[in-house]
């Protein structure tokens, strides 16, 4: 572990710290950087990796101060893939902010959904009136995109250490989870299919038998990964003591996910904040003990594992679980008995029909809905779900009206990232590389 010291320091304070000099990088601003370099001696060089560096998890920059290949100082900066997803979900309906939302971790965006509709209902009161079946359709969904998420990060990992077979393997194993997304919801990915109230529509006919055959196939392919990682001396030399964060570290730095869990703490809000029923499903939290990247492949490893049985107990409930999967709530349910057509855009005939020949009433009804959407009592909550990279939170707040007064997310890559540093100073620069991606950070919810 690094020896360095760090202090507490406030930009719009005093350029002054405690210990050492303080700069605030902030983008085209090499020159302040590379001369406040200078008195550390010759042999000191500073680095610019990033923004565009493929070893960084998308567009983040480090600034590095080497001795020699010892990294010395490491200093994060990040903005580069800011959309304004936050502010623009203020400017549209409850139900338009899951499209929104949904962009942010762009590789887990069913719990960025989840986490923003647990909210709206919980403003809304209505957290026990949302149908079972919805309820299990977000649980199966939540737990083949941890799979999916899972997948890139092992995947990308492999790259980055020039293992191109791990590469190639993972992201195959992606495409068939994907494959899933797309039969249910249309889409790959951003999909806005869980909304305030449920899902967007219920499960086509023949899923669930697609589904028996994914877990069929996947217990296998895990273990085919494994056998190219779990004892490769290469890759155990890459990653055993290496980017090491205890127990105490990650609780200073408010670090959760997969890293915690990776220094013994078995952290999952599954277990001890459920949510959508996750307390009646059988499953075991990951935890290792050696607080390092090999621990927290290890952990990601046995946590795909155990998504599969979930799903599985998901699978099993939806054969006899009917109903609806959008709350019966004519004023909040939206858009109701969603219906594809025969070209997969658009809704069907039969749906149209529904709107259109039930009732003058009902048309004027569905029109205010889309196009005004629902009110939700004013006040302020906090919902937050188990991500595949840790606790990711949304901060709702509303006036009455029919669009958020403020909607903040608690990002867990955007926490996460304050323990580069912890875990890569005083190491081999190399070993830069191999911590960021066990932090497996996806910058589109660090940015937002």
């Amino acid at each position: 572990m690094s020896s360095t010291k760090y202090t507490e320091y406030d930009a719009y304070a005093a350029d002054e710290a405690a210990e050492g000099r303080v700069f605030d990088v902030s983008g085209q601003d090499w020159d302040k950087v590379v001369a406040g370099a200078e008195d550390g001696g010759d042999e000191r060089l500073v680095v610019n990796m990033g923004p565009q560096h493929p070893s960084t998890h998308g567009v983040l920059r480090l600034v590095l101060t080497l001795d020699g290949e010892t990294v010395d100082d490491c200093r994060l900066n990040i903005g580069y893939l800011h959309t304004g997803i936050e502010k623009n979900m203020e400017f549209r309906t409850w139900t338009q902010g899951a499209t929104f939302c949904t962009r942010m971790d762009y590789l887990a965006p069913l719990y960025n959904e989840t986490a923003y509709a647990l909210g709206v209902e919980r403003l809304l009161g209505v957290e026990d009136r949302i149908p079972e079946r919805a309820q299990i359709i977000r649980v199966m969904m939540m737990e083949l995109n941890r799979i999916s998420s899972h997948l890139v990060a092992i995947a990308t990992f492999g790259l980055e250490l020039g293992a191109t077979t791990v590469m190639l393997n993972g992201f195959l194993e992606r495409e068939y989870t994907l494959d899933l997304f797309e039969e249910i919801t249309g889409l790959r990915m951003n999909m806005a299919y869980v909304r305030p109230g449920g899902v967007a529509q219920d499960l086509p006919s023949g899923t669930l038998s697609k589904v028996r055959a994914y877990l069929d196939r996947m217990p296998g392919r895990i273990q085919a990964m494994r056998k190219l990682m779990d004892e490769n001396p290469v890759y155990l030399a890459r990653t055993k003591d290496v980017a090491y964060l205890d127990l105490q570290g990650c609780m200073a730095l408010g670090i959760t996910g997969p890293v915690l869990r990776s220094a013994g703490l078995p952290w999952d809000l599954r277990k001890t904040q459920p949510y959508c029923g996750y307390e009646t499903y059988d499953f075991e939290v990951a935890v290792q003990e050696s607080a390092d990247v090999y621990g927290r492949y290890l952990v990601r490893m046995k946590e795909m594992e155990e998504s599969l049985k979930i799903v599985e107990q998901c699978v099993e409930r939806l054969k006899t679980v009917t109903g609806p999967v959008m709350i019966e709530d004519k004023k909040i349910g939206w858009p109701a008995q969603l219906a594809i057509g025969a070209d997969g855009m658009g809704n069907s005939p039969r749906h149209i029909a529904h709107i259109m020949g039930t009732s003058m009433e009902a048309l004027i009804h569905h029109f205010k809905l889309v196009t005004e959407g629902f009110r939700v009592p004013a006040g302020q909550v906090y919902a937050a779900v188990e991500s595949p990279r840790g606790e990711l939170g949304v901060h709702l707040v509303s006036d009455g009206g029919t669009r958020p007064y403020r909607a903040h997310f608690r990002d867990p890559s955007f926490t996460n990232l304050q323990a580069t540093p912890a875990m890569a100073e005083g190491g081999m620069v190399a070993d830069v590389i191999a911590a960021v991606a066990s932090l497996d950070p996806v910058m589109g919810g660090v940015d937002r």
